[in-house]
């Protein structure tokens, strides 16, 4: 069995919301990523992954997204504690709301970063900068 994960990569014309993990956080904790969290378990319901990106993005930086998300890719991984994991990756739009750290526990800080500046960012591990790649390459078509 997988823990399922979700992501968004957020963007607000030419910066992206990028969070620095909490140390206390299990996996990856002081390393920049992209806003998200694990998909719960529910009754029989539609757009379980489209909906749990929303409620991630606003339970832990307190900011609402367009309703137009586009899925940008999926990946599996092994936690640091053995547990298998699916991550997927979704493009969001910013829509309203300051973005804050709601919950210190998981998210230390938050920043608007360019492209280029989550690139060169020392604490940018290799699966955010892949994230981010594809999500400019994607966003570059969407807005065009």
């Amino acid at each position: 069995m997988f823990i399922v994960n979700v992501e968004g990569a957020i963007y607000c014309e030419e910066k992206w919301l990028i969070i620095k993990r909490s140390n206390k956080e299990e996996h990856a904790g002081g390393t920049l990523s992209l806003v998200g969290g694990k998909v719960d378990i529910e009754e029989n319901t539609l757009d379980t992954l489209e909906r749990t990106v929303r409620r991630e993005i606003f339970e832990e930086v307190g900011i609402e997204i367009k309703e137009n998300i586009h899925f940008l890719y999926s990946s599996s991984f092994v936690s640091d504690s053995g547990l298998n994991v699916i991550n997927v990756v979704f493009l969001c739009e910013y829509g309203k709301g300051t973005a804050h750290s709601k919950s210190p526990d998981e998210v230390e800080e938050v920043y608007w970063l360019t492209y280029e500046e989550v690139l060169a960012h020392s604490n940018t591990p290799p699966w955010t900068k892949e994230s981010i790649k594809r999500a400019e390459d994607q966003r570059k078509v969407i807005t065009a």
